[in-house]
C-alpha cells in the first residue's frame, strides 16, 4: 500500500545493525540490534523528503483555496519587473507584515489601469502563501455573485468567514455596479474586515483626490474605512498591460508570417 501511495517502505528486518546490545524493558533485560548510522542516517534522509513534499502539497492546497483566478498563480517576485517603481513597497510589506498586522494595517493600490496593482497584489499572495500564512485574493464582482443567493445570517456568516484568512486582498474596486444593494455590499465586506481588525489589500482604479472626496455618503464611508486602515501607494506611468498585449501580438504576427506549410 505503501508503494501504490509513492512512499518507499522499509523493511528493518534487512537493515544493517550495529552490535547487539543490552537493554532493560519493563523489568526484563533483553537483547536488542541497533541501526547502523548508514541506515539511520538514509530513513532521516527519507523522513526530510516526505516532510518537503508535505508542505509542497500543503501550499498548493492553500493556493488553490486562497487564489480565486487561475492567473494569479503566476504573479510573483521571481516573474516581476524590478524596475517597477512599486516593487519595493510590496517587498517591504511582505518583509514587514508582523508589524503591519498588528494594528490592521494593509495597501491600497490606487491608480490606471494596466499599471501593476493586480500583479503585485498577486506577488504579495504568493509570497505570503509560500510561507503558510492564508492569504484570500479575490475581486468584488465574486464576492457579489458568492453572497447573491445567501439569506441574511448566510451572509453574515459568509462574511466572517473570510477573517479565517491573514489577509485579504480584494481586486477592482469601482468596476462594479453603483446600485444601493451593491454599494450596500461592499461596505458590509469592508466594514467585517475592518471590524476585525486584520489587514486587507485594495486595488482600486481611482484618483487618491476621488478617494478623498466622494461622490455621495454611500461611497464616502467605505472609502472612509479603506484609507484609515490601508497605507495609499500610488501606481502610475507605463501600462504594463498594453505592454504584454503588444509583445503577445508581435509574437502571433511573427509567427504567422513566417510559418510554413
Amino acid at each position: 500500500m505503501l508503494e501504490k501511495s509513492g512512499f518507499k517502505a522499509f523493511d528493518v528486518r534487512k537493515m544493517p545493525y550495529k552490535k547487539a546490545e543490552k537493554i532493560l524493558f519493563l523489568g526484563v533485560e533483553r537483547v536488542v540490534g541497533c541501526l547502523c548510522q548508514r541506515a539511520a542516517e538514509e530513513m532521516e534522509r527519507e523522513r526530510e523528503k516526505h516532510r518537503a513534499e508535505d508542505e509542497l502539497l500543503h501550499i498548493r492546497q492553500i493556493k488553490s483555496a486562497g487564489l480565486q483566478d487561475s492567473t494569479f498563480f503566476d504573479y510573483t517576485f521571481a516573474n516581476c519587473d524590478e524596475m517597477h517603481p512599486c516593487v519595493q513597497y510590496a517587498r517591504r510589506y511582505v518583509g514587514h507584515f508582523a508589524e503591519f498586522q498588528k494594528n490592521g494595517q494593509g495597501l491600497l493600490f490606487w491608480g490606471n489601469v494596466g499599471t501593476g496593482k493586480t500583479f503585485l497584489a498577486g506577488c504579495i499572495a504568493n509570497a505570503f502563501m509560500e510561507k503558510n500564512i492564508p492569504v484570500l485574493m479575490t475581486s468584488f464582482p465574486k464576492l457579489l455573485n458568492a453572497l447573491g443567493g445567501l439569506y441574511s445570517g448566510e451572509k453574515n456568516e459568509y462574511l466572517k468567514s473570510l477573517n479565517q484568512y491573514r489577509l485579504l486582498i480584494i481586486d477592482d474596486l469601482g468596476v462594479e455596479r453603483d446600485t444601493p444593494y451593491v454599494l450596500e455590499t461592499v461596505y458590509l465586506v469592508i466594514d467585517e474586515r475592518y471590524k476585525s481588525g486584520k489587514s486587507f489589500i485594495i486595488t482600486i482604479n481611482l484618483s487618491l483626490e476621488e478617494l478623498r472626496n466622494p461622490a455621495d455618503l454611500e461611497h464616502g464611508r467605505i472609502y472612509d474605512r479603506i484609507m484609515e486602515r490601508c497605507v495609499p501607494v500610488a501606481f502610475s506611468g507605463k501600462n504594463y498591460r498594453i505592454g504584454r498585449g503588444r509583445a503577445n501580438m508581435e509574437n502571433a504576427s511573427g509567427i504567422l508570417k513566417h510559418e510554413t506549410v
